[in-house]
């Protein structure tokens, strides 16, 4: 009976380097890069071009684009069109728009919405390229004045755009 069990035991043990091989590898965060190939990303600037400007959103989003990247990839960040990735693109869209109307006929709440346009080049892999829009939006109780609020909402929603970006891109979705 232990003979049995023990030649069980060396069969597993010899095959076991064989089904490593087959074993998929996962990522957390959600990226697909492949080191070998991809070295160097270049995060450009991302300008305000909407109607309604709000100054500070344009170093939160570009901040809070370069520190996810930075984290969730082993990608050297250079300023440079020889870079194998390069993103860029424009801040288009801050607007403000009612919601829910109460019993006076008053917005009860109001929506923050922030668009970003996103060009993504891929020098190693054109068919990667992508242009394209993403959006991304929080609600607020229309008694509260935006200025008490502006700084958290756009943090909020520039952190949610940067993770709707990077999967689009660097994840591959």
């Amino acid at each position: 009976m232990k003979s049995l069990k023990l030649l069980r035991l060396i069969c597993a043990l010899a095959f076991l380097p064989l089904l490593s091989g087959c074993i998929p590898s996962y990522t957390l965060n959600g990226s697909s890069i492949n080191y070998d190939i991809y070295k160097t990303v270049d995060i450009g600037n991302f300008p305000i071009r909407a109607a309604l400007v709000y100054p500070p959103l344009q170093q939160t989003f570009e901040n809070e684009l370069l520190n996810y990247v930075t984290r969730n990839t082993r990608l050297q960040e250079i300023d440079s069109n020889n870079a194998d990735l390069k993103l860029e693109g424009e801040i288009t869209g801050y607007s403000l728009s009612p919601q829910a109307v109460g019993t006076n006929a008053y917005a009860t709440e109001t929506r923050l919405t922030i668009t970003v346009h996103v060009k993504y080049t891929d020098n190693k892999n054109p068919a990667n390229n992508i242009d394209q829009n993403f959006s991304a939006y929080r609600q607020f109780d229309a008694s509260l004045m935006l200025t008490d609020v502006q700084d958290d909402l756009c943090q909020q929603i520039s952190e949610e755009l940067v993770t709707l970006i990077f999967n689009s891109t660097f994840g591959n979705w």
